[in-house]
């Protein structure tokens, strides 16, 4: 932004602090004028200093003395004003340079600098620590954008690169069979499809760009179990929802996804058959917890903490008929962070996952 020339905060300190030294030798010597040189209150009771010998007496100080003294003592104290006040005004905004200067650094595309600044905690210090911690989040979602958007291209290069070959293949061989090639290219398009549809999903969410409703839980849970009741019975996944009313308020679209992504992701990461998922919602003073929680491998802590980063998918990166296109916790994330709310995985002493979303209760 441009902004018209001024002076600087630390010229204006200095000002500041010789105009108020300047007005205190006003007011001293005012007092002195009065109190001394123009005669003593009847109110104050002084002793009798007449036989005393003085070097000089109240009334020989007068006017034609007191004004060019004065007029030295307030010249001194400018002087004194200006350059105490310079070097006072320096060393009070010396923390706000380093902060400027890691300022600059930051906008340079330089997001590893930090400030650290030295000293007890002062409105300076607090400050610095809030823009070291604002760096600090900055780098951590500056790498994660890149790893997304490396992931992303590569994710979205691998369809559109069977769809070129199967082309090539069909222009090559005019005399094949084209309702196999057909058959390919409609799932490698679905594919690409429900990736694009993924991404952009997941972009909403992070613009929290929806007007938030009166929700339930609850009834999301059961909505997403129905929805996916199908996809279990095929592949022998019994599925239990129960709770309670667990009221919030937020997205009934955005919920109802993250819902449904973990009730399919707890289906199609269990076991091989005789699986169960089990959906629970309960209701807090404050909060709404839905908790998902499937049968399945064992799963290490460490696994678990990568699970929700974009394109992860288990322990590999699988590819079934329905393992999805690896945006499904993503996503969740996503929406939990844009409800204001936190997402916990951890892995089950037995095998599998329990994925637990604690959201604002209304």
């Amino acid at each position: 932004m441009d902004r018209k020339p001024g002076l600087s905060a630390r010229l204006k300190l200095t000002l500041s602090y010789a105009g108020f030294l300047m007005l205190a030798g006003v007011l001293l010597l005012t007092a002195v004028w009065v109190f001394l040189l123009r005669g003593t209150p009847s109110g104050y009771l002084l002793p009798d200093l007449s036989n005393i010998p003085l070097v000089f007496s109240p009334g020989s100080f007068g006017p034609v003395v007191f004004g060019p003294a004065a007029v030295v003592v307030l010249g001194s104290l400018l002087v004194f004003g200006l350059g105490g006040g310079w070097i006072l005004a320096g060393r009070m905004l010396a923390p706000l340079t380093r902060i400027t200067d890691a300022t600059r650094t930051a906008a340079n595309g330089s997001l590893s600098h930090r400030i650290r600044l030295p000293g007890r905690r002062d409105e300076f210090r607090e400050l610095a620590d809030a823009f070291d911690s604002m760096l600090a989040q900055l780098e951590s979602h500056v790498a994660e954008q890149r790893r997304f958007a490396a992931n992303a291209s590569h994710e979205l290069r691998t369809p559109l690169a069977i769809t070129q070959t199967l082309l090539d293949t069909a222009r090559n061989d005019p005399n094949r069979h084209t309702g196999e090639l057909l058959d390919r290219l409609h799932h490698v398009n679905t594919r690409a499809i429900d990736l694009t549809e993924a991404l952009l999903l997941l972009s909403r969410a992070d613009r929290r760009s929806f007007t938030p409703e009166h929700l339930d839980l609850s009834l999301l849970a059961e909505e997403a179990a129905e929805t996916l009741l199908l996809l279990a019975e095929k592949r022998g996944v019994t599925i239990d929802t129960f709770g309670e009313i667990t009221p919030t308020v937020g997205s009934g679209a955005l919920l109802l996804q993250l819902t449904t992504n973990l009730v399919h992701n707890a289906i199609v990461h269990n076991l091989p058959e005789h699986g169960t998922v089990s959906i629970g919602t309960r209701s807090r003073p404050g909060t709404a917890t839905l908790t998902v929680e499937n049968t399945g491998e064992e799963l290490t802590r460490e696994l678990v903490s990568t699970l929700t980063e974009p394109f992860r998918r288990g322990s590999e990166r699988i590819r079934t008929d329905h393992a999805g296109v690896g945006l499904g916790l993503a996503i969740v994330t996503s929406i939990t962070r844009a409800h204001g709310g936190t997402l916990t995985l951890a892995p089950r002493p037995a095998g599998g996952l329990r994925v637990t979303v604690c959201l604002p209760a209304r």
